[in-house]
């Protein structure tokens, strides 16, 4: 039951029917939209001297007050020629599909014909058109439906000046082609050189030129209540400059493993998903990814993948294609109050190892049930998500120095990390898992740990820890951290009970095998197609 961060497709919208909120990957689907201007009455004005301070007066204020600019004009002069809008082909199988889930804004129409639905998205028309329409004769009552191929657009943007485009592996994700238009509008092809879906950043190469203009990563974390200046393609609107300030870090929005997001209210929406975030001195600060919202539009919650992060897996996506991350094979848990009382520690900080796999780097550098790793290389351990991002940024074969409590006593445990397996994962909570099915066990597409090792989990079932976006409970609406309690009709408190259920449903020739899930304060049963091993 091994699992990878949740990786939506271009332009389709929010997660399945477990989910309480609403998540929005920014790439727009071209096609037409309507737009609602709405003009301001209410502006305020008022002379001189009719109330408030004088000219004089403000003027001395403005001096005392905090620094502000004046305007972004120079930021977005300096840094949109760098900005460019990324279209992607996506045709077969990948666009059937796609077309299935009423993504919004799609073309639709028969090979080398490619008709747009010039309906709001979601409208009643819409539907009825992408079902009934008839441009023709070519669509009609009862005709077969023809091949699909839908066409999306995000944002990107050069990082260097022989073509190199950083963008969201959303974005590109399935694309048979791909097409970048510059500000002056010029457009080229381009290629993808790799791709990284749990951090959701992708690397392409622009065909032909080699003095493009390029931004660079800022050096440094930007602040909370830092200004930001965000470039992209929204609705497919090129080079379009919107504005705001960091809002707050380090978020988790439930879409990986390695969650650690810049929250931003500069307003982004669908097609500004690549596009990057400016600081005032016209650094990348971080690449606009998904925003919070009711509706499908922006209402100020943005996040954005930080700098740091995409400095390191471009330059990996650059140098090898691909991003190796370092493993350590420990399963861990928060040191809750109650853990850090039984244990008879002073504070409740770091993570309690529940085990050390098997021939893991844990296990052969010591590492047992009951230590709490309170630093990594000498940073303090703020929770379970931390050590595994922390793991994931080192390379394979290097050392890292762990500070362990164990027994009461202080010690450091050197580890040399390995290369993390394919077939393993980092969960949410931080916890690397093997695949809880053998070869003869049909796979869920989750991985899973006992509900009372969770907070807040409660005492019955298991909580799901991460679920694997292409498999059969993803399909299913079932999310990381929903709690199953039963599958089948038997109540499952840990691995080794799924499996077993799992093999029982398999024994009995079935092809789906119902689960009851807990979700926030709600439960609901849920029926899964078993897959394959």
């Amino acid at each position: 039951m091994t699992g990878m961060p949740p990786d939506n497709q271009a332009g389709h919208g929010e997660s399945n029917r477990l989910r309480s909120r609403r998540l929005t990957l920014l790439t727009s689907v071209a096609g037409l939209a309507a737009l609602s201007l709405i003009v301001g009455s209410g502006a305020y004005h008022r002379a001189v001297g009719d109330f408030g301070p004088t000219a004089a007066q403000a003027a001395d204020s403005a001096q005392t007050s905090l620094p502000h600019p004046t305007g972004f004009a120079d930021i977005a002069a300096k840094v949109k020629p760098a900005v460019v809008s990324v279209r992607v082909t996506i045709q077969d199988a990948a666009a059937q599909e796609m077309v299935q889930q009423d993504s919004e804004d799609s073309e639709d129409g028969p090979e080398g014909n490619d008709q747009v639905i010039p309906f709001a998205p979601g409208s009643p028309m819409q539907k009825f058109f992408r079902q009934y329409g008839d441009q023709g004769g070519e669509r009609g009552f009862g005709r077969p439906q023809p091949r699909r191929k839908m066409v999306g657009e995000g944002s990107g943007f050069f990082i260097s000046p022989d073509g190199y485009v950083v963008t969201n592996n959303h974005v590109v994700k399935d694309a048979s082609s791909v097409e970048v238009t510059l500000a002056d509008g010029a457009k080229y092809s381009a290629k993808v050189v790799g791709t990284d879906p749990k951090t959701d950043i992708a690397l392409i190469k622009v065909n032909g030129g080699s003095n493009f203009p390029y931004v660079k990563f800022a050096g440094q974390e930007p602040r909370v209540g830092d200004w930001v200046v965000a470039v992209g393609n929204p609705f497919g609107l090129g080079g379009t400059v919107t504005a705001g300030i960091v809002s707050a870090q380090s978020r988790d929005i439930g879409s990986g493993p390695y969650d650690d997001y810049i929250q931003i209210d500069a307003p982004i929406n669908r097609g500004n998903s690549g596009g990057p975030a400016f600081d005032m001195n016209g650094d990348v600060i971080g690449i606009n990814t998904a925003i919070f919202s009711p509706s499908g539009g922006s209402v100020g919650i943005g996040f954005d993948i930080p700098a740091q992060t995409a400095q390191r897996i471009v330059d990996q996506l650059k140098a090898h294609g691909s991003v190796t991350r370092g493993w350590l094979g420990v399963q861990v848990q928060p040191v809750t109050a109650a853990i850090a009382n039984s244990l008879g520690l002073k504070k409740a900080e770091g993570v309690i190892v529940d085990d050390a796999q098997s021939g893991s780097p844990a296990a052969k550098a010591g590492l047992k049930s009951g230590d709490v790793i309170t630093e990594v290389n000498g940073t303090p351990v703020k929770d379970a998500r931390e050590v595994a991002r922390t793991i994931a940024t080192l390379a394979p074969d290097s050392t890292v120095k762990l500070s362990v409590v164990r027994d009461g006593q202080n010690q450091t445990v050197s580890a040399t990390l390995s290369k993390m397996p394919n077939e393993r994962v980092a969960d949410a909570g931080g916890r690397d898992h093997e695949s809880a099915t053998s070869t003869a066990t049909p796979r869920l597409g989750v991985t899973v740990a006992p509900a009372r090792d969770a907070e807040g989990a409660g005492n019955r079932g298991v909580v799901v820890t991460n679920v694997d976006p292409n498999g059969p409970a993803a399909a299913a609406g079932v999310e990381a951290g929903n709690v199953i309690l039963d599958i089948g009709g038997k109540p499952v408190a840990n691995r080794d009970d799924v499996v077993k259920q799992l093999q029982e449903a398999k024994a009995h020739g079935r092809g789906d095998v119902l689960l009851h899930v807990k979700a926030g304060d709600s439960t609901q049963f849920v029926a899964v197609k078993l897959g394959k091993a």
